[in-house]
């Protein structure tokens, strides 16, 4: 895999779905944002540590 976001971009792109969906459930992020699915899991031990980085 590519990595071409950083941590950084990937909690914003977090933060940003936050905003506009409010909804940051794992499988519906997966399907419409893969890439910031896979570049979460790339660096965070799982999904859930990864929203709770960024929304904390």
């Amino acid at each position: 895999m590519d990595v071409n976001m950083s941590p950084e971009e990937v909690i914003q792109s977090i933060q940003q779905l936050h905003r506009e969906t409010g909804d940051l459930n794992k499988k519906k992020v997966k399907k419409s944002h893969p890439e910031v699915m896979r570049h979460a899991l790339h660096y965070f031990p799982d999904w859930q540590s990864a929203v709770e980085k960024s929304i904390s």
